[in-house]
């Protein structure tokens, strides 16, 4: 892709001294007019590339600036490239692995090193999430349009956006984009679109505004929760919520404190708990979950009902 081409190139310019377009276009398997756009986006962006025509001419980054300023120090560099191979956890290949051993041919200090920090950002749904990963950054690379089915608690249908970042939060991975159907930006779960197409439709990039995924915003709050939880659940509250959103009782009972946003995110978080934990408050709250149980018995005696009599 081209962000991840740009990278390879600003790597092999701190590396060498000077290279040529033709030896660029060759490592990266594209033209060298694909090369000579790339430079004039390295230039946009504030770094200051230099080409020199003729027999030994080239391009390199301008030298006092080089003297002067080091762009990235090893631990940044290390950083970037354990990002890079975060994305081949993603899509399954070995994209970003070729692209670092190209880089680190001729070698450099950038890319020597033990590596500290691994990123691993495939999931339970590598196999079905990858090729949409791949159909969305194309349809984003080419400004074209998007088509999928999506399925949300209100409805499902077809969905046509124009897709404009591809964004991994909260443990899973969206596309934020123009909805045609609302006319306006919307957030899609990958998780929750199905049979992807990239159209043949390009379409004019909008000024739109960056998803704004604060905590705050996605999750305001609202209800409060009090629940008495067991002892033994003491490890997810932690990992879930942080030591500080409990109280130890006289009796290893923990008293939990929340602030939550969904009502039925948050009665299907504490079934998870089953027998384990008491909610508290809110009392209407508390009420729909004893009639929930009740409605779950019923079913259950009635299931083993119909299989007595099958």
């Amino acid at each position: 892709m081209k962000i991840d081409r740009q990278i390879g190139i600003l790597s092999m310019l701190l590396q060498k001294d000077m290279v040529t377009a033709p030896y660029l276009a060759e490592l990266f398997e594209v033209s060298r007019r694909t090369i000579n756009r790339d430079v004039e986006d390295l230039c946009k962006a504030g770094i200051p590339v230099v080409t020199k025509p003729g027999a030994n001419g080239g391009i390199s980054i301008m030298e006092n600036y080089k003297m002067d300023k080091t762009l990235f120090t090893n631990a940044e560099m290390q950083d970037i490239l354990a990002g890079l191979r975060s994305l081949d956890s993603v899509n399954g290949t070995n994209r970003y692995g070729k692209l670092m051993e190209k880089l680190a041919a001729g070698s450099s200090d950038f890319m020597v090193g033990n590596q500290s920090i691994l990123i691993d950002l495939a999931s339970w749904y590598k196999e079905s999430l990858a090729p949409g990963i791949e159909l969305i950054r194309t349809a984003i690379d080419m400004c074209r349009e998007l088509e999928f089915i999506y399925y949300s608690p209100q409805n499902e249908g077809l969905r046509c956006i124009e897709p404009y970042y591809l964004m991994f939060r909260w443990s899973s991975w969206y596309v934020w984009g123009w909805c045609r159907k609302r006319e306006d930006v919307r957030l899609f779960k990958l998780n929750r679109m199905e049979h992807i197409r990239v159209s043949e439709r390009e379409f004019t990039k909008r000024q739109v505004p960056m998803p704004d995924l604060s905590n705050e915003r996605i999750f305001p709050g609202g209800i409060k929760v009090k629940a008495l939880f067991d002892a033994e659940c003491k490890w997810r509250l932690v990992e879930e919520f942080g030591s500080g959103s409990f109280e130890e009782q006289e009796d290893g009972r923990l008293l939990f404190h929340a602030d939550y946003t969904n009502k039925e995110n948050l009665m299907i978080w504490l079934m998870t708990f089953r027998e384990k934990v008491e909610l508290l408050e809110p009392e209407e709250l508390r009420v729909e979950i004893r009639e929930s149980i009740e409605k779950m018995r019923e079913r259950y005696d009635n299931s083993n009902t119909f299989r007595e009599r099958g």
